[in-house]
């Protein structure tokens, strides 16, 4: 990172051209793309004292002559964060089309909100042409991030289109939302007025310079208190329905990735137990690949799932009471794990440029319920394939599966797999309500 001395530069302040150049040079080789921009385009909230730079709050600070300038240590150190984030391009989180209309709003005054930005400009006339040219147009950066560059445009039967980011932009902009609010309540504690919407009164360039930070804490989850089990047992059926939830849930940090704010109620549809507060990111992840309702696309996340984070994870879903008795994972993520881990080595494949390359796209579907295990079935199957072979790799019954999953817990993540069992839960309820129905039968209803 570029260490040169920053034209328009006084007393650890720089003007906001000059940082919007300073924020380009700096994060050229970064795996997530930057945008020009960032402190004099929309939606940059210069004037109203701050600008947000990935998940970094900049103060903006008004300078002799009326001049807007901000602390080049900010954008310097907002730069060196943006470093350390590592993008996979492949691991995707769908962004649009969202449910009814985006609420329009004034980029001047209006939060981040970023989700809603991104709807409206995606669903403005001719918006598909500007993102197949990244950018052709006005551009429009989001806390100094190009989310044009890196966007995902994906077509089904030939006319509904949707959109998706990278995980690691979703996560940042998530964060970067997260800290304007925490900015802004700050802002409104400090000055002592409930009816104040504002960022803060801004800070004193002599702070600045002598490098004290007034930008809020370190991370997006600084202030936010860990997860440590407080709604474990409890009914998401219930839960959901008392006032306050939502912003309760808000004040935890996300109990999988604990990098950013936790938004939803993550809760076992099997069992209909709360598992934890987390971010919409790792509640996507989590979330299995219905092509039907009984039926299931093994999607590329699932090496996260089951192999890089899988002790984190398996940890999440036995948070679940009624799992964790059964020492087993809900029906549709068991179905994916065993089409992902328990058949990989049945998996064809095929020649490719650099040795060979997995063959189509597998898929798992089921018959019956976990209700009937005798009946529950499994066909493992492969979908897209070159030679038009390999339709069905493997039939596997439930209750075999779930053998194999108890022998792979114990060696993948043996404290989980020592806190299951039904000899662990005594105040577990001796009879569930069931949730997935038989799919055998008129009901298909999964989620």
């Amino acid at each position: 990172m570029s260490e040169r001395v920053t034209p328009g530069r006084t007393g650890g302040l720089i003007t906001m051209a000059a940082a919007d150049a300073l924020w380009v040079d700096l994060t050229a080789d970064s795996a997530v793309p930057t945008a020009a921009g960032a402190f004099t385009g929309s939606p940059a909230r210069d004037r109203v004292g701050y600008v947000l730079l990935g998940r970094h709050v900049v103060a903006t600070v008004r300078a002799s002559g009326g001049r807007w300038s901000v602390p080049e240590a900010e954008v310097r150190r907002a730069a060196a964060e943006l470093h350390a984030v590592a993008m996979d391009p492949r691991d995707l989180v769908r962004v649009g089309p969202l449910r009814g209309a985006p609420r329009r709003e004034n980029t001047e005054e209006a939060p981040l909100l970023w989700r809603r930005r991104v709807a409206a400009e995606l669903q403005e006339p001719g918006c598909p042409d500007r993102v197949a040219g990244h950018g052709a147009g006005r551009p429009h950066p989001l806390a100094g991030i190009d989310w044009r560059h890196v966007l995902v445009e994906r077509t089904r039967d030939g006319t509904h289109r949707t959109w998706w980011l990278p995980r690691a932009v979703v996560r940042l902009l998530d964060a970067a939302e997260h800290a304007e609010r925490q900015w802004t309540q700050a802002a409104r504690t400090r000055r002592g007025s409930a009816a104040i919407t504002g960022p803060p009164s801004h800070p004193r360039p002599a702070d600045e310079a002598g490098g004290r930070r007034t930008t809020g804490p370190e991370s997006p989850t600084a202030s936010l208190r860990p997860y440590t089990k407080e709604l474990e047992g409890r009914l998401y059926s219930v839960l959901s329905r008392k006032p306050g939830t939502s912003r309760k849930v808000a004040e935890w940090a996300c109990a999988v990735c604990r990098a950013a704010p936790a938004t939803v109620l993550d809760h076992c549809h099997e069992h209909g137990y709360v598992r934890a507060p987390v971010c919409q990111s790792c509640n996507t992840q989590e979330r299995p690949d219905h092509l039907y309702s009984n039926d299931i696309r093994v999607a590329n996340r699932y090496d996260r799932l089951f192999h890089t984070d899988a002790d984190d994870w398996l940890r999440h879903w036995h948070r679940c009471p009624g799992c964790r008795a059964r020492t087993t994972l809900p029906l549709p993520h068991l179905a994916a794990w065993t089409a992902h881990t328990a058949c990989r080595s049945l998996r064809p494949t095929h020649p490719a440029a650099r040795g060979r390359t997995p063959c189509g796209v597998l898929r798992v579907s089921w018959t019956g319920s976990q209700n009937a295990p005798r009946s529950c079935l499994f066909t493992v199957a492969v979908d897209f394939c070159p030679a038009g072979e390999h339709r069905v790799l493997a039939r596997v019954g439930y209750r075999d599966a779930a053998e194999r999953f108890r022998a792979w817990l114990t060696e993948t993540a043996p404290a989980v797999a020592a806190a299951a069992g039904p000899d662990r839960l005594d105040g577990l309820p001796a009879e569930f309500r069931p949730v997935i129905e038989d799919t055998s039968g008129g009901g298909l209803e999964l989620f």
